[in-house]
């Protein structure tokens, strides 16, 4: 069985983030829950339904491969949003400023 995670856009700064089992966001891919795809439809579907002031914004599920300690997300586009910018490595969070 494939396992999901859910990814969006902290809207105060655009950031990435990923939602944890305690229903939390966060920057870090490691931080995020893991689980079968009818979980995370019901996890969007609350996302989806929250009052207007949420912290987030373009929620969506994201595959996830390896079945191990260190789990990534499926496809480049996916890898590429957890490590950040790929224009200027030197700045923001690759560059350990955020």
């Amino acid at each position: 069985m494939s396992r999901k995670a859910i990814t969006a856009n902290r809207l105060i700064d655009g950031r990435v983030v990923f939602l944890t089992d305690a229903g939390a966001w966060s920057h870090r891919f490691d931080d995020a829950a893991l689980h079968a795809g009818d979980v995370v439809e019901a996890r969007l579907a609350a996302l989806a339904a929250a009052p207007l002031g949420a912290q987030v914004v373009g929620a969506y599920a994201v595959a996830v491969d390896g079945d191990g300690l260190r789990p990534t997300p499926h496809g480049a586009r996916e890898r590429i949003r957890t490590r950040g910018p790929s224009v200027r490595p030197d700045l923001g969070v690759q560059a350990g400023n955020g």
